[in-house]
């Protein structure tokens, strides 16, 4: 156990300096994919060559910041046992290691989804699980440390995975071949949309650390673990969507970059209601069964942890009605206004939750405060998206928002009869499930589509169904 300490707290510190890389990944897989829609195939090559560059030079300053700033951190401030110091050292490299390998990796991972090859996502995913898993049974071989041994043989699995990425973008994609690429001019636009991605990413970060922080001043720390379960569950609930977005983003940025507004129009529509109905279908059963579920789960529920929950899963739904919207300002490549008013608006819950819980606001008034900015800035979003992506929000409305509300509120109406009418527990949670699942199901498929998209999903269930069949 204390090993496990050692490597979660020390590959934490490597992960902290990872805010330079994930500020990158949005600006290659966007430019990637806008150059792909083009099919521009000398500018992709350009592209993809610039980008490998740019995360070199990510990969060296990370380099010098953990062998400079990470070491003096681990020796002089973090509290390790002398005699796993050595371990801690050793583990801190090859964390280093893994994480420049991971670097490396992204547009390799940029180039495979602008290309919509998923199925090569979900192989070398299961590679890297696999590989994974024999980590643990060599442990239980090896006669070395075993905390210094865990952690290269993670740093060498992260090599395996990079090598099938470069392998099979060799391959297949021309592009992905490097060549070397001067141009001052694309290197500042790719790391000015960098950083101010990474404003963005950095507000949210403030405003959900912040958010820690107050509950922990005017609440006790009971109320930060029933915050930190509620996020959890939220974040495996999100993470289905987040990959189903995944394979819709490419096809938003693409359209764009051909000035197909129509295509791109009816793709972010559909992205913003598929989302949300696949998210409402699964989180329907956990908000009418919160308590159950958490029960079963911790069997010991903190304070507050329902409420919590349901709160930050209702934020979540209006959050991923409007996250194709964000592809699509992507796509432009204009994000400084953009991320500025978003940005700053979330930042400012953290002043507002401050004031509420001063005027003696309950915990779960920040959920709500949250809520009301993530709808405001919904707002915001459409209303400077809507020139530059010469997007109708009348027209949006109609076609996303008014679907999405009469689904919501039909789909609930039988679970909710059924939680009156069933108070059994066990039986209770299943049979609320299913008729949640139905129900939701049913009523996107009746109401939430457009007729072509009803007939789409007929086609594709027919031909599905004759091949089992054969």
């Amino acid at each position: 156990m204390e090993d496990f300490g050692i490597y979660n707290v020390v590959g934490g510190l490597v992960s902290m300096f990872g805010f330079l890389n994930s500020s990158m990944s949005a600006a290659t897989q966007r430019y990637i994919t806008f150059e792909l829609g083009k099919g521009d195939e000398k500018s992709l090559n350009k592209i993809f060559s610039l980008s490998l560059q740019i995360h070199v030079l990510i990969a060296i300053v990370t380099v010098l910041l953990i062998e400079s700033v990470g070491l003096w951190f681990l020796y002089y401030k973090m509290t390790i046992p002398p005699e796993r110091m050595t371990a801690a050292f050793w583990v801190l490299q090859a964390s280093a290691l893994t994480f420049i390998f991971s670097i490396m990796s992204v547009p390799y991972n940029a180039d495979i989804i602008a290309h919509e090859r998923m199925s090569a996502f979900a192989y070398i995913s299961i590679v890297e699980a696999v590989l994974k898993l024999a980590i643990v049974f060599m442990l239980l071989a090896v006669p070395f440390d075993k905390l210094i041994v865990y952690a290269l043989l993670l740093s060498l699995v992260q090599l395996s995975i990079q090598l099938c990425y470069m392998f099979y973008c060799h391959r297949h994609f021309h592009e992905s071949r490097y060549r070397h690429a001067k141009d001052w001019s694309l290197f500042r636009e790719m790391t000015s949309f960098g950083a101010w991605n990474l404003f963005g990413g950095l507000s949210s970060i403030s405003f959900n650390q912040g958010l820690s922080m107050l509950l922990n001043v005017f609440f006790n720390p009971a109320v930060n673990a029933a915050r930190a379960i509620a996020t959890q569950v939220q974040a495996a609930i999100q993470m289905f969507i987040t990959n189903f977005q995944t394979a819709l983003n490419p096809q938003i940025v693409k359209t764009y970059a051909q000035k197909d507004f129509e295509s791109m129009h009816t793709l972010m529509f559909r992205s913003s209601r598929f989302s949300f109905f696949l998210m409402y279908l699964l989180s329907l059963p956990v908000l009418l069964e919160t308590p159950l579920i958490l029960q079963i789960w911790l069997k010991t529920v903190p304070e507050n942890t329902v409420v919590f929950l349901r709160l930050i899963i209702c934020t979540t739904l209006i959050y991923t009605i409007i996250n194709p919207i964000l592809t699509a300002n992507n796509a432009t490549g204009k994000v400084r206004t953009y991320y500025i008013v978003c940005g700053s608006l979330m930042i400012s819950i953290l002043p507002i939750s401050y004031i509420v819980l001063r005027m003696g606001g309950p915990a779960y008034s920040v959920f709500i405060v949250h809520f009301c900015i993530e709808f405001l800035a919904q707002i915001a979003r459409l209303v400077m998206v809507r020139k530059r992506l010469k997007l109708s929000i009348r027209i949006y409305i109609l076609k996303v928002y008014i679907p999405i509300i009469v689904v919501a509120i039909v789909a609930a109406i039988i679970p909710l009869l059924v939680v009156n009418l069933i108070s059994y527990g066990i039986i209770q949670f299943i049979a609320v499930s299913i008729v949640s699942v139905i129900s939701v199901a049913a009523t996107s498929f009746l109401i939430g589509l457009t007729e072509s998209e009803r007939l789409f999903f007929i086609d594709k269930y027919k031909l599905v169904a004759a091949k089992i069949k054969k």
